[in-house]
């Protein structure tokens, strides 16, 4: 599609998807527990399709989490220890995504579970689960540095094994907020839970049916405060349905964004953003996306847009998302004059000379964080984004909502 914007200060307001993230974890829970109602489904691809097979497993004996990771790595744990038998599946890409640290966690706890191709990537062949009668509770260790789904799949889990869960995580931890996520949400559904520093023990016992309304979106929010960074000087959005008491580590991107001449003020049912001049700035900026990786690339486009040089560190899982997000990024800021550039040591900086948009063509590769992290270089002149599809994973709405705040959108030739 042909994106642009008619001139004139950005103003109004925008509609956000709920979390995916808390709600696929809501929604394993409540399976878990035999009921509740979860409130502010979203649209998102992903969660409609969690919300799917979550209602066909009793009666399926293959399942397709297509490109979801959470889906996949949630299912696989979700599908074990309720002893469901079949074959867990998933796109070429995700035939690609590692999956066996969580695999191998399952095992040693009991899951029967086969690889059908490759050693240590999906599909699976699920077989039910093997846990005898204990006491004490299962003892996992597992690399901290790793997807922090796989440690929230064992996390919400633990209640049904039949000693509890003793999860000890060693090296760097990351993507914190997720697991902190997990275990806030698994309280709510009455699971007993505690965290000692890298020992996370989760008691045995049922969960109980639990009503919950899911929060909006922080990492979907992150694309509008990209929007108004770039926007013409007097630029404001208001956002609804987010809380300053979230669950959601991406919440970071209020406080990333005022490096970038956005104020974020927090309101009643959402926030307001406000365009501000920008600092001056005299040195690179080091940013650490350890807690936050979905949001490397929209500061990334950012930092390279207002040439503010920023180093980025924490970007280790990026190579194993939709696409290798790096190389995706270092390709299409080429095209404007900007660039990712690999300084060693998991540091990269995003800067440019002479970024400018004139008519380029983003290719999103099938990664719809992608898409949404160059459409607001459409402020600063026409662009093309290919494959907008792609958006239907996390926030079908995206091009809509940018219509009806005044970006002119049509399809491309």
């Amino acid at each position: 599609m042909h994106l642009s914007w008619p001139g004139g200060p950005l103003r109004g307001t925008a509609h956000l998807p709920a979390s995916k993230s808390e709600a696929n974890r809501a929604l394993i829970l409540r399976a878990l527990a035999g009921g509740g109602t979860i409130s502010n489904l979203s649209d998102a691809h992903d969660t409609q399709l969690m919300n799917r097979l979550l209602a066909a497993a009793p009666g399926a004996d293959m399942l397709d989490a297509e490109d979801a990771g959470t889906v996949m790595r949630f299912l696989t744990a979700y599908l074990a220890v309720t002893n469901w038998r079949g074959t867990l599946t998933g796109t070429a890409r995700m035939q690609e995504r590692p999956i066996g640290v969580l695999v191998e966690a399952l095992r040693q706890a009991g899951a029967r579970i086969s690889y059908l191709n490759q050693e240590g990537y999906p599909p699976l062949d699920i077989s039910g689960f093997a846990a005898a009668e204990a006491t004490q509770p299962t003892e996992l260790t597992v690399r901290g540095d790793i997807s922090s789904q796989y440690i929230s799949a064992l996390l919400m889990v633990g209640p049904c094994l039949p000693g509890g869960l003793r999860l000890r995580l060693t090296g760097h931890v990351g993507s914190r907020p997720y697991i902190h996520m997990t275990v806030a949400l698994m309280r709510l559904f009455g699971a007993d839970c505690a965290i000692d520093g890298e020992v996370l023990t989760v008691q045995p016992g049922a969960y109980r049916p639990t009503d919950y309304v899911v929060e909006a979106d922080w990492s979907a929010a992150s694309y509008w405060y990209a929007l108004v960074a770039l926007a013409p000087a007097g630029s404001e959005i208001t956002l609804l349905g987010l809380r300053q008491q979230s669950f959601q580590g991406d919440q970071a991107i209020a406080g990333i964004m005022a490096h970038f001449g956005v104020k974020t003020t927090f309101l009643s049912d959402g926030v307001q953003l406000q365009q501000q001049p920008l600092a001056p700035q005299q040195d690179a900026l080091t940013l650490d996306f350890t807690d936050c990786p979905d949001l490397a690339q929209t500061v990334a486009v950012v930092a390279a847009a207002l040439n503010r040089p920023v180093d980025l560190t924490g970007l280790e899982s990026l190579r194993i998302k939709e696409t290798d997000r790096i190389t995706a990024l270092q390709t299409e800021l080429a095209k404007f004059g900007g660039s990712l550039r690999d300084l060693g040591a998991g540091r990269f900086r995003s800067e440019s000379n002479g970024f400018s948009v004139a008519h380029q063509s983003v290719a999103t590769y099938h990664d719809h964080r992608m898409a949404m992290a160059f459409a607001p270089l459409a402020l600063r002149g026409p662009l093309r984004i290919e494959s907008p599809a792609v958006v239907k994973k996390s926030y079908p709405q995206f091009w809509k909502e940018l219509a009806q705040i005044g970006f002119v959108i049509n399809e491309a030739d």
